[in-house]
């Protein structure tokens, strides 16, 4: 018997990781949820079924890519093992026509210490994501006798957890701006909610993306299960479309994050960092114009790196200005290609998900003795 679970933050060496597949990934039909990650003029808005197997055979090349990367490292890498996505999902509360992916990890698993969570995901083609990584968990717990192994709060999901007609065509992207920064989300505090991608682990610290997908409810849930951490809310006024804050706020190691310069944290909310001596750098510029075909997520997927240790990081290789940058920030970079597996999820963090990291839980924000308003 050995510890097989430890990871408190995105930065400390990397000893073990979950990289996902794409098999029989599905686009999902429109639901109250997804129909707020697809944007007004996507090719995508009502387009659902099995994604083209061509584009699913490409995505694996490079997950596959990605995990032997990592094992000629030395990282252990574990996958999970795909469902058939194109089933619907029927419960009590309701129906829809197809599941999605086990692409991303990163947004299903949630990893603090010895600790793995299943996440709360507002989405109803994810309800069942979770059971394609059981089989993974099911070993850790046979083999790890100090492995916790929880589940949040199954929510219903029902009609109550959304916002009726929430989605209206008819308004301006400044409009959406100012929902956005009034933090008026289409998901309700019905039920606790959230995306494991929306929380940042640094030690003793978690902070918590208010947004589409994560609603202060779970923050509440967050900060009663872990009394001796301390939980913020944060958020990001600039995007209209706030999903997983893994694209817009990125610890690198220790006293350093980079910043979506179009999603930038409030004045406000910085003050936690600044008081405790973090620097936080506006992220260099996409390479990219437009995200790749059937993709959800923005150009921002650029940051959407995987820190291996303090001082190495892996970047997509045509990302050219993030690799530079990180560059000048001491990083030794990693290019390697992922562009082709950006639409089943997301970038090289998206697609995995921490199972061991070295080191302990630490205090990162030791001066705490002011009004912080990022405090759920």
């Amino acid at each position: 018997m050995t510890k097989i679970v430890n990871s408190w933050n995105d930065f400390d060496p990397l000893k073990h990781v979950i990289v996902g597949r794409a098999d029989h990934s599905c686009v999902p039909p429109e639901e109250p949820a997804t129909s707020e990650k697809v944007p007004i003029d996507s090719p995508m808005r009502g387009m659902w079924g099995p994604r083209p197997l061509e584009t699913v055979e490409k995505a694996n090349a490079q997950l596959d890519n990605l995990a032997r990367v990592l094992e000629e490292r030395g990282v252990k890498v574990d996958r999970p093992s795909p469902l058939q996505w194109n089933q619907p999902v029927i419960t009590p509360d309701f129906r829809t026509g197809s599941m999605m992916t086990c692409m991303p990890p990163r947004d299903t698993l949630l990893t603090i210490g010895n600790e793995i969570i299943e996440a709360a995901m507002s989405f109803r083609c994810r309800y069942w994501e979770y059971l394609a990584f059981r089989p993974l968990l099911s070993q850790y717990f046979n083999e790890d006798p100090e492995f916790l192994w929880s589940q949040a709060p199954r929510p219903r999901l029902s009609d109550k957890s959304y916002k009726h007609n929430y989605y209206d065509e008819r308004i301006s992207l400044e409009e959406r701006l100012v929902r956005t920064a009034n933090k008026d989300f289409v998901t309700t505090e019905e039920e606790i909610l959230f995306d494991a991608a929306d929380v940042l682990r640094l030690g003793k610290d978690l902070f918590i993306q208010h947004g589409l997908t994560t609603n202060r409810k779970a923050m509440e849930w967050f900060k009663r299960k872990y009394p001796d951490f301390r939980i913020h809310a944060v958020n990001f006024p600039g995007d209209p479309y706030p999903i997983h804050i893994d694209a817009t706020f990125v610890p690198l190691r220790p006293g350093l994050i980079i910043n979506n310069p179009h999603r930038k944290l409030p004045e406000a909310q910085r003050k936690i960092f600044e008081k405790n001596d973090w620097q936080i750098v506006d992220a260099a510029m996409p390479a990219h114009k437009e995200p790749p075909p059937l993709c959800y997520s923005s150009v921002w997927l650029s940051m959407n790196c995987l820190v291996l240790d303090h001082k190495t990081v892996i970047v997509e290789a045509s990302e050219t200005n993030q690799l530079e940058q990180m560059d000048k920030l001491g990083m030794n970079v990693i290019p390697i290609h992922f562009r082709d597996a950006y639409a089943f999820g997301g970038g090289l963090h998206c697609s995995t998900a921490d199972v061991y990291r070295e080191g302990t839980c630490e205090d990162y924000f030791p001066v705490q003795d002011f009004d912080d308003v990022t405090r759920v």
